[in-house]
């Protein structure tokens, strides 16, 4: 799923709690009313807008740090041939085909 497209709506619900809590604020100055839409005030907004551009800044990061991260580390490849792989000798092997031999009970 992009996260693009969800950074983005975020900002613009921050932008636009701002423009309503500025423009609660200036109904409230010049009609000397508290107006409030869904019992929220201009505070409320600015505190809405606030959480919206955090919640932005962590998805961005997130995927800032994905796309490095895979970069910084080499991905993890299998032993070459005839490299050494430890084997616990009262283990066998589950990868080999001798190795899914049960060993008869004493």
């Amino acid at each position: 799923m992009p996260v693009l497209p969800v950074i983005d709506l975020m900002i613009l619900v921050a932008w636009t709690s701002l423009i309503v809590a500025a423009a609660q604020k200036a109904v409230g100055l010049a009609l000397a009313t508290r107006p409030q839409i869904f019992g929220m005030g201009p505070l409320d907004f600015v505190i809405v807008a606030g959480v919206s551009l955090l919640f932005a800044l962590a998805l961005a990061a997130r995927v800032w740090v994905r796309r490095l991260e895979a970069t910084a580390v080499p991905p993890h490849s299998e032993p070459r041939e005839g490299s050494a792989r430890e084997v616990l000798p009262d283990f066998p092997d589950p990868r080999s085909e001798a190795g899914s031999e049960q060993p008869a009970p004493r």
